[in-house]
C-alpha cells in the first residue's frame, strides 16, 4: 500500500517538499534549543506552559473528535459515514503524533520522558495522559490500517478488531478529559480550577476536529476523484453547529460564575483576556476575535442554505477552527497563569525559535495526514474505478 505515497502530481510532490522544508527549519532550532535550554523559548518563571504545550492541549481534541464518525457508523450503522470514518482515524493518529512531539519538545532533554516509565506514578495525572494518549495512538493505527485494508481488498472488517473499535469511544473521551483534569487539578490557578473543565474540553474538540476535517475534505474533493456524500458533510456540519454552541454556553458559564461571585482570584485572568489588566493586553484582540469567530461559523451552519453551500460552509468550519484554537491553544493556557500567585501581570512572548519548532511539528502531521490520506483515497478511488 505504502507505494501509493510515492506517487503524485508535481503539486503533490511541491507540497511534500515543502513540508519537509519547514519541519528542516523547525529541526535546527530544536537542535539549538537542545544545547541551550529551554531559555531559547519565551517560557520564564512565571509562565512555565507555552506555545508548546497550548498546541498539545488543542490537538489532544483534535484527535479525540474521531469519535464523532466512530459512533454513528459503528454503534447506529449509519452507513454514510462509512467511506469518511477512516479519514477521521486517520486524522486522529497524526494529531496524536503531534502531540506526543509537543510533550518531547516541551520537556527540554527528551530522556525525562524516560522517567515517567522508570518511575511510574500512578497518583499523578501526567502519567495517565501518557497511558491514554500512547493507548489511543495505538488503538487508531489498529484500527485505522486493518480498516485500510479490508476496504482495498473490498471486504468487511475482521471481527476481531471489533472490540478495539468499541474501546476507542470511551478511550477517546478519555484523553481529553484526562488533559482537563492536568488543569484543572492545580488549585493556584483559579481561570483552570472548574468543574466544567472537562465538559468544554470535549465540546471544543467535538467542534474544531470535525470541521478541520471536514476543510480537508474540502482539498480531497479538489485534488482527487473521491466525492465525499453530500449526507455525510452535512451531518458532520450539523454536529459541529451543536457543539460550538455548546463550548460558547460553557464559556458564558465561566463568565457567569467568575463575575457574579465577585471573586478576584476567578475575575482577574478572565479580566486580563478579555479587557486587560493592569495596563497589560496584549491578548485581549486574539480572544475578542475568538468569540466573534464563534459565534460568526454558527450563525452560517445553523442556517441550512447557507450550511449546504460549499464555499460557505468552508468559511464557518475555517471560523470555528480559528475560534477553538485561540480560546485553547492561546488563551486559555497563557490566560491560566496570569497574574501570577503576587497577582502581578508578566505577560508571555513567544521567540522565533519556539514558533518554529511548534509550526515544525504541525508540518509533521500535515505531512503524516498527508501520506495516510493518500493511501485512504488511493482505497477509495480503487472502489470507484
Amino acid at each position: 500500500m505504502i507505494e501509493k505515497a510515492l506517487k503524485g502530481s508535481p503539486r503533490y510532490w511541491g507540497w511534500i517538499f515543502f513540508l519537509l522544508f519547514i519541519i528542516g527549519i523547525g529541526f535546527i532550532n530544536y537542535i539549538r534549543q537542545l544545547h541551550y535550554g529551554l531559555g531559547i523559548t519565551g517560557m520564564s518563571r512565571d509562565i512555565s506552559w507555552g506555545v508548546y504545550i497550548a498546541q498539545f492541549t488543542y490537538l489532544v481534541g483534535v484527535a479525540a473528535s474521531a469519535v464523532m464518525l466512530v459512533i454513528p457508523k459503528y454503534l447506529h450503522n449509519y452507513k454514510k459515514y462509512a467511506k469518511v470514518v477512516l479519514f477521521g482515524e486517520f486524522l486522529a493518529i497524526a494529531a496524536v503524533i503531534m502531540c506526543l512531539l509537543f510533550i518531547v519538545v516541551d520537556v527540554g532533554q527528551p530522556m525525562r520522558m524516560m522517567n515517567i516509565v522508570f518511575h511510574a506514578t500512578p497518583h499523578s495525572v501526567l502519567f495517565w495522559d501518557m497511558i491514554v494518549l500512547s493507548g489511543y495512538l495505538t488503538i487508531n493505527i489498529i484500527c485505522g490500517y486493518n480498516t485500510l485494508i479490508a476496504d482495498k481488498k473490498e471486504v468487511p472488517p475482521p471481527g476481531w478488531i471489533k472490540p478495539f473499535i468499541y474501546l476507542s469511544i470511551p478511550w477517546a473521551v478519555s484523553i481529553h478529559t484526562v488533559t482537563a483534569f492536568l488543569y484543572a487539578g492545580l488549585p493556584g490557578r483559579h481561570l483552570w480550577l472548574t468543574a466544567i473543565m472537562a465538559p468544554r474540553f470535549l465540546a471544543s474538540a467535538f467542534a474544531s476536529g470535525p470541521a478541520l476535517l471536514l476543510l480537508v475534505l474540502m482539498v480531497i474533493k479538489r485534488v482527487s476523484k473521491f466525492k465525499p456524500e453530500e449526507e455525510a458533510v452535512q451531518s458532520i456540519a450539523k454536529t459541529i453547529c451543536y457543539c460550538m454552541i455548546m463550548n460558547l454556553f460553557f464559556m458564558g458559564l465561566e463568565f457567569f460564575t467568575a463575575f457574579y461571585s465577585n471573586i478576584p482570584g476567578h475575575m482577574n485572568p478572565l479580566k486580563y483576556l478579555f479587557f486587560g489588566l493592569q495596563g497589560h493586553d496584549m491578548l485581549v484582540p486574539w480572544m475578542r476575535t475568538c468569540i466573534f469567530l464563534g459565534f460568526f461559523g454558527v450563525a452560517i451552519l445553523i442556517v441550512p442554505p447557507l450550511r449546504k453551500k460549499e464555499g460557505f460552509l468552508a468559511v464557518a468550519c475555517a471560523s470555528i477552527i480559528g475560534s477553538t484554537w485561540v480560546d485553547k491553544g492561546v488563551g486559555l493556557v497563557i490566560g491560566g497563569f496570569i497574574p501570577n500567585p503576587f497577582e502581578r501581570v508578566v505577560e508571555y512572548h513567544p521567540t522565533f525559535p519556539e514558533i518554529s519548532i511548534a509550526v515544525a511539528i504541525w508540518a509533521v502531521g500535515a505531512l503524516v495526514l498527508t501520506v495516510l490520506h493518500k493511501l485512504a483515497v488511493a482505497v477509495r478511488e480503487q472502489e470507484m474505478a
